[in-house]
C-alpha cells in the first residue's frame, strides 16, 4: 500500500515499558529523518522501578519518574522535537478517540502504536480502529521469547488490512482488567518477558515505521518471531495502490 511521504503525521505510542521503551528512540529518529512535521505522544501511567532496569530501556537515574515522561523528554530533546507525553494509562475509549482523531488530515495520517501487556487495552484500541475513518494501528505483543507484530489499516472508512484482533479474535474474548483496575498483588504478577524479545519486537516495529514514513509503502501485514531461534515469519499484502 502506498502512503504520502509529505503529509503531517500524528503518532501515539501507548505503553512505554518493555517494548515501548525500545520503540521510542527509533520513533523519534525516524520522525527526524523524515523531515516532515510529526507530532509524537507517548502515554503510560507507570513509574520506573529498580526491577525495570533488568530489561527495559531505563537507567538508575530514571527510578521514581514516569516512564512516558522520561522517554519523551530524553529522545524528543535529542532530536529537537517537542516532547509530548501523557503520564497516565489510556483506559478511556473517548480519550483514545480524541488522541487518534485525524479529522484535520486527508488519508491515514494517524499512527497508533500499541505496546501494551493486556488484552483489555487491545480491545479498546480495536474498537477505536473499527470506528475510525483513517488510521494505522500497529500492535506489538510478546512473551518470554516469541511474539507478533500486526499492522491494521483503515482508509476512507474501509479496513484495508486487519488489526491484531481481526487476526487473533481470541483477544476480544478475554475478560481482563485495565492496569488501574488491578490490585497491587495482581500488578506484581506479570507474564515473563526477555530483553531479547522486547528488542526483537521493537526492531520489527521500527522497520514497519521506516517503510511507512520514509519509504511511503508498506507490504507487511503481520510478523511473528522467536528471539530464541532467531526466526521470523511475515505475512505480506498484495502490492498496489489502495
Amino acid at each position: 500500500m502506498k502512503f504520502s511521504k509529505n503529509n503531517s503525521l500524528k503518532i501515539i505510542l501507548i505503553g512505554a515499558g518493555g517494548t515501548g521503551g525500545y520503540i521510542a528512540p527509533h520513533l523519534y529518529r525516524i520522525a527526524y529523518a523524515s523531515g516532515r512535521k510529526v507530532q509524537i505522544i507517548i502515554a503510560d501511567g507507570d513509574i520506573v522501578e529498580k526491577k525495570n532496569l533488568i530489561r527495559q530501556n531505563f537507567a538508575d537515574c530514571d527510578i521514581g519518574k514516569n516512564k512516558a515522561q522520561v522517554l519523551a523528554e530524553r529522545y524528543a530533546g535529542a532530536f529537537g522535537i517537542k516532547a509530548n507525553y501523557i503520564p497516565d494509562f489510556i483506559e478511556s475509549k473517548f480519550m483514545l478517540e480524541e488522541l487518534t482523531s485525524s479529522a484535520a488530515f486527508n488519508g491515514p495520517q494517524t499512527i497508533l502504536i500499541g505496546a501494551v501487556d493486556n488484552n483489555r487495552s487491545r480491545q479498546m484500541c480495536h474498537d477505536v480502529f473499527q470506528e475510525s475513518r483513517n488510521i494505522i494501528y500497529i500492535d506489538s505483543g510478546n512473551g518470554e521469547y516469541t511474539g507478533q507484530i500486526v499492522c491494521g489499516i483503515r482508509k476512507n472508512g474501509r479496513t484495508i488490512t486487519k488489526p491484531v484482533a481481526g487476526i487473533y479474535p481470541d483477544i476480544l474474548q478475554y475478560d481482563e482488567k485495565f492496569p488501574t483496575e488491578l490490585s497491587c498483588a495482581e500488578r506484581s504478577v506479570s507474564a515473563p518477558q526477555s530483553i531479547a524479545a522486547n528488542l526483537f519486537a521493537s526492531t520489527i516495529v521500527a522497520s514497519i515505521l521506516y517503510q511507512l514514513i520514509i519509504c511511503g509503502e508498506l507490504v507487511v501485514r503481520k510478523t511473528t518471531f522467536s528471539s530464541m531461534t532467531m526466526n521470523t515469519k511475515t505475512l505480506l499484502s498484495k502490492r498496489g495502490k489502495h
